[in-house]
């Protein structure tokens, strides 16, 4: 008669990783983020220290090398030059121009698209859809839009009785015009973002409301706005420093005129670089503006940091 010997019963706890097994998944991670880190210390590590460099020489494109030792006169020269500060003021003003409508307007939106029961994804594709077209073409369209005579805009002012106004042409309103169609071409991925937030929020929360007796404006002030504070501290973030860094419509819908009146400090820095052939000129404007970007961004952390500790 045989004996049967039970099998042992299996371990709480589970196995513990090897150090082995340990040094083979990070040796795999780093693989994988090998090819994102070669092309990021390529194309964004190695041409930001080139930059602050070259700030320090003379380095033009017609000679090699980084030329003669300049030191701060680079940085004195941008700090002399009258079109650098305006360029400064260029593109803060386009800043000022377009990022409150772009969180503003972004968020209405997303709440009363989030509202819609059905047919969501035909908002959702409407308004995202500009901003999956290139520089180039919004540029072009709305070119088109302001020409005068032949344009949308003055042909909607004469609808109203009003006398055809040259947009781009004009130095007091050729910002405003550039800000007009940067806000309909980006409008849509502040949306996205926004509507992914508003999905995150429980329903429950709402119906509670609502059989509080809390109208759809409480809802949205007690609810809503409290709960996407940290999306809408993502949004303002991205849009400061997408709007510091205008260049594409700027330069493709009015060069920087009428006269300098719309040229913005990357494109100061472009025809510094490119026209002038003096890079280390526009290397120590491109090293002022990203100080500037730097500053902007880490106030805007502190402050979210130091109102969610008061909260």
């Amino acid at each position: 008669m045989t004996s049967i010997t039970a099998a042992p019963a299996p371990s709480a706890t589970p196995p513990q990783d090897t150090p082995r097994v340990r040094r083979t998944d990070a040796k795999a991670g780093w693989l994988f983020v090998a090819p994102f880190a070669f092309f990021y210390l390529l194309f964004l590590i190695a041409p930001t220290i080139y930059m602050i460099v070259s700030s320090f020489f003379n380095t033009s494109l017609v000679q090699g090398g980084l030329g003669s030792f300049a030191g701060f006169a680079n940085y004195a020269e941008m700090f002399g030059r009258e079109d650098f500060w305006s360029s400064m003021w260029h593109t803060l003003q386009f800043t000022i121009y377009t990022t409150p409508p772009l969180v503003v307007l972004s968020f209405v939106i997303a709440v009363l698209a989030n509202r819609v029961q059905r047919g969501q994804w035909f908002f959702r594709l409407a308004f995202f859809l500009p901003y999956v077209l290139p520089s180039a073409t919004i540029s072009l369209i709305w070119v088109y839009i302001f020409t005068p005579d032949t344009g949308l805009w003055p042909w909607l002012e004469q609808l109203v009785g009003l006398s055809p106004t040259a947009v781009l042409a004009d130095p007091s309103l050729a910002m405003v015009g550039i800000a007009v169609a940067t806000i309909w071409w980006t409008i849509g991925f502040n949306f996205v973002l926004y509507l992914a937030g508003l999905q995150d929020i429980p329903r429950e929360l709402y119906e509670a409301a609502a059989t509080d007796g809390a109208t759809p404006w409480q809802q949205i002030r007690f609810i809503t706005i409290p709960l996407l504070s940290r999306t809408t501290t993502l949004v303002v973030l991205l849009q400061i420093i997408a709007s510091l860094k205008i260049f594409d419509q700027v330069y493709l819908m009015t060069q920087g005129g009428p006269g300098i009146s719309t040229q913005v400090a990357l494109t100061l820095i472009a025809n510094v670089g490119f026209t002038d052939n003096r890079i280390g000129a526009a290397s120590a404007a491109s090293v002022l503006l990203f100080i500037v970007i730097i500053v902007i961004a880490v106030a805007r952390q502190l402050m979210e940091r130091r109102s969610e500790r008061s909260a």
